[in-house]
């Protein structure tokens, strides 16, 4: 295992902790994972990735800061307002913990960025908040055999899935909802992101040090305003046009 002593005190306790420890810590150092969407969900996620010592973080966001971000895209700060996300972001997770690897990406990640960005990294967290690119997301990540912990948030519910080839993303989704809402429209509680977002992040922590039950295959739903989660499966479709028997 190769840590400075600035290392061994930063991350001192996740090295007592039983189910992490000197190799967990190891694994993290080692990981590349790849954020898409530097918004409510990947802001909170990122964050709790670089502090836990994730080595190389990737964010991909077309978009630049808007003030109505600030509610809940929690690495944001006033100063950030019109600078692109992922490069604010970026900074930011640098600050943080200088001794790992943050880069953003100022695009959209849709199919011509798609499999560049996803090849090179072990594992893929999907925080956007809109199907095409969730849809695409995970296309890639079948393609390329990466897991995805794929969140979601509106009012004041969210959800984490974890999917690794079968079932994917699109077994749960199989088209585009014709009623789908959207937070500009409906809104939603800000602190919410913070709870799905670093849920999401455990999860990655989970997949990458080995810990625990990763929620393969299944969907835990939050819903804030009962303060009661759930756990549904998530069943593979043999019809599913990505991972079924004749995927399209």
């Amino acid at each position: 295992m190769s840590f400075t002593d600035e290392e061994v005190e930063r991350y001192a306790r996740h090295l007592v902790l039983r189910e992490v420890g000197g190799p967990g810590q190891q694994k993290l150092k080692n990981a590349s994972v790849l954020i898409v969407g530097a918004g409510g969900l990947g802001s909170p996620a990122a964050l709790y990735l670089a502090a836990a010592g994730v080595g190389s973080i990737f964010l991909a966001d077309p978009d630049v800061v808007d003030a109505s971000n600030l509610q809940r895209q929690v690495i944001y700060v006033e100063e950030d307002i019109a600078l692109p996300k992922a490069e604010a972001a970026a900074d930011r997770l640098h600050a943080l913990n200088p001794h790992i690897f943050v880069a953003g990406y100022n695009g959209a990640f849709d199919e011509g960025s798609a499999d560049e960005l996803v090849s090179g990294v072990d594992l893929v967290l999907d925080g956007t908040d809109d199907f095409a690119t969730r849809f695409c997301v995970n296309d890639a990540c079948v393609r390329h055999g990466k897991t995805l912990v794929s969140g979601a948030i509106g009012r004041w519910t969210g959800q984490v899935g974890v999917f690794r080839g079968q079932p994917c993303y699109r077994c749960l989704v199989p088209e585009i909802p014709p009623d789908a809402e959207t937070c500009v429209a409906v809104g939603v509680v800000g602190a919410l992101a913070g709870v799905v977002g670093s849920m999401m992040a455990l999860e990655a922590i989970k997949l990458i040090t080995g810990a625990g039950e990763p929620l393969a295959g299944r969907l835990a739903i939050y819903d804030a305003l009962a303060g009661e989660t759930r756990t549904v499966r998530v069943g593979a479709d043999p019809e599913c046009p990505v991972c079924g028997s004749g995927p399209s």
